[in-house]
Parts: C-alpha cells; structure tokens; sequence
C-alpha cells in the first residue's frame, strides 16, 4: 500500500465498459430515453426483488416522484393538509416534495448510534391526520423496519423509503429501498453505482407503476401500456401522444444514463463488499477512539461514507477538526444535512415538531463525515488516522 497525502470524498467508478456504452448510444443517434433505460429499469427491478422500476433524472425527482404519485390513487390518496412523519436528519430533498405537495410534517429526533429515525417517538408523533411515513436509511444504513412497518400496518399509513443513500443494503435478507409501497435510490456520482445523476423509484403495485410513468412523463398516456389502471388508450389516435389526464413533470433521464446504469449494476455487489471491507478497517482503527461516535450498524448496511459524531472526550471542536483536515487534504462534510430544523429553509414549511431533537441537535454541532468508496481504502484510513 502506498503513502497518500489526501483523502477525497467521491472517487468515480467508470472503466472502458462505461465509455463504450456511451459510445454505442451515441453511434445509435437515440440520446431521449428508449431501449437501455428500461434495459437498466428491468434489471434493476430484478436485481432487488421488486414488480416495477422507473428510472429518472435524480434521486430527488424519485422522492418528487414517489410521494406525488401518492396524491392520484383512486382509494385514499394524499391530501393537501395529511401529516407524513420524518426524521430531522437526513438531505434536503427528503423533505422538499413533502412540501411541494402540500403535506405536513411532522418531526421526531433520530438514534445518535444509528442516525436513523428514533421509533420509540412514532406513537407520540401519530395524531388523526397522519396518513403517511417518509423514511430515509442513512448512510447506507437500514432504519428500524421490524418496528416501522408493524406501526404503519397497524395506522393504516403509507410507508415510503428513502433508500437514496443505502442502495444494496439489507434487514433480515430482504434489501432496503423495498419494505414500503415505493422505494427510491439515487446514482448520483457519489453514490454506490453512478449514472452522473440518476434516480429510481421501485413499487410493487401496478396502479402506482402506471401513475409514476405517467407523471414522469408530462402526465400524459405515450408511456403507458395498452392495459394500464388509469385509462383506457385509443389505439393509432392521432391525440394518444399527446393526451395529458395528470399534471405531471418532465423527470425522464437520458439514454447514454439508462446505459451506463446497466454497466454500473454489474459492478454493485463487488463494489459493496469493498465497501465493507473499508467499513470494517476504519471501526477497528476508531472503535476504541474515545473521542467519537460511530455509527452503529442496523442489519447488513451498504457504508455509504463514515460518520464521526464527538463525544465528551474531544478536547477540540467539530469545526477545529474539519479546518485541521482541510488542511491536510482530507474532504469532509455534515452530516446530510445535519438537523434539518436548523437550516432556514425550514420556514416555508408546514410542520410539527415531537420532542426535543437532542440527537439531531448533537449530529448537528459536533458530527462530520468522510467518504466510502469502491476501492481499497486502508492507505486512506491510515492517513486519517494519522492526521486526527
């Protein structure tokens, strides 16, 4: 292993494999979606064991995607108005489609060993118009399932999953991103396999399936099947491609995106055990270091980057640490977004608050974050070590 002076937070993961389906699309001339996003959407949906898969444009717009599908059910849709509980950590874009589509949220703290959701506050937090859960899996880590979906059965709730972060991740053999009605995962660069940017929303329900290809589409009928359960289609209409009947968006992705991912997906499993390989390298280096927390692991997590959360012992301070590492060419960031409560975004929201949000509060002010990766990390982790 050789002697490195930097850590980065993203490494990209493309090889000639990558190029040459690029290539192949642009030797094709068809660049708008076609043959390989729904190439990359079948196998992507076998890969984790669901019905339906549909790629988009961003993990963000699969969020948009899955909660906005949500208002067009024909039983029981979403309302401008219903409550939908989250946690006060995760990234923006967990909560902007909440917004966007009119819903309240309703807050509770998070697990400072897990970082995810803390379900002992999901009673406290129920009330008569909660109608819906938005669950993120943070940093590759599976949040509390055997509880949540027990609660959600139990209240009647939608449970959907923000799986941006943990794709391939698993809870008692089954992968995250499926326990709810739709999972979403993202393949941004950084992200366990990468597309550049890219989304996907899985679900094993058919009406969903058919309102997502519509909405991601302009909400019009051309991506529809002949035998779909939201319209009946006029076969050789001239007004069919043109035929709107929801207010839909335009989220598709690109073909050389759909190609890539084909590529990208073949790689995942080797890339997930590199990654945990690196994960248990660096809890062996910092298990034992007094001063930080780690972030304990909640079924067979995919280690999408590591957390540091300072405790009492730390004799400097979370900010102190980052100016220190910067200066050695180590990249950090917060943790997502650290408690979402305290960025000002927050007051154009609809939401309630449930607890004290000590967790999140603490993540907030004294935690940071260091990136995983698809190769072999050690020389990087020994140079963290180093430097802290």
């Amino acid at each position: 292993m050789n002697e490195i002076d930097a850590y980065p937070l993203a490494l990209p993961s493309w090889d000639n494999k990558e190029i040459e389906a690029i290539q192949k699309v642009i030797d094709s001339g068809r660049y708008s979606m076609g043959d390989s996003v729904s190439e990359f959407e079948q196998k992507f949906a076998d890969k984790f064991g669901s019905r339906y898969a549909v790629m988009v444009n961003s993990g963000s717009s699969a969020n948009l995607l899955a909660i906005d599908a949500l208002r067009y059910k024909k039983d029981n849709p979403l309302k401008p108005g219903d409550e939908v509980i989250v946690p006060s950590l995760s990234w923006s874009t967990t909560y902007a489609p909440l917004y966007q589509c009119g819903l309240k949220l309703v807050f509770v703290d998070v697990d400072l060993s897990t970082l995810n959701l803390d379900v002992s506050q999901l009673e406290l937090a129920l009330s008569n118009k909660t109608k819906a859960m938005m669950v993120p899996n943070i940093l590759g880590n599976p949040a509390d399932y055997g509880v949540i979906k027990k609660f959600c059965e139990h209240h009647n709730l939608y449970l959907i999953e923000d799986n941006c972060e943990s794709m391939g991740a698993t809870l008692d053999g089954r992968y995250a991103g499926t326990f709810g009605l739709c999972g979403t995962f993202s393949t941004f660069f950084s992200h366990h396999i990468t597309t550049m940017e890219g989304g996907v929303v899985v679900t094993d329900d058919e009406e969903i399936y058919h309102i997502l290809l519509c909405l991601r589409s302009h909400g019009w009928t051309r991506h529809l099947p002949k035998d779909n359960t939201l319209c009946t289609k006029v076969e050789n209409s001239f007004y069919e491609s043109f035929r709107f009947i929801l207010p839909g968006y335009n989220l598709r992705p690109i073909e050389m995106m759909g190609a890539i991912g084909v590529e990208q997906l073949k790689k995942l499993d080797g890339f997930l055990e590199k990654r945990r390989q690196n994960a248990q390298y660096f809890r062996e280096l910092f298990e034992d270091d007094e001063r930080f927390i780690l972030q304990k692991s909640n079924g067979d997590s995919a280690w999408f980057g590591f957390s540091l959360v300072l405790t009492e012992k730390a004799d400097v301070t979370r900010d102190q640490i980052v100016i220190h590492l910067a200066a050695a060419n180590i990249e950090t960031r917060p943790i997502i977004a650290g408690n979402f409560l305290e960025n000002e975004t927050i007051k154009y929201f609809d939401y309630r608050v449930v607890g004290d949000h000590q967790a999140a509060a603490r993540i907030h002010k004294d935690g940071f974050f260091l990136g995983n990766h698809h190769i072999d990390l050690r020389p990087y982790l020994n140079y963290l070590k180093k430097v802290l």
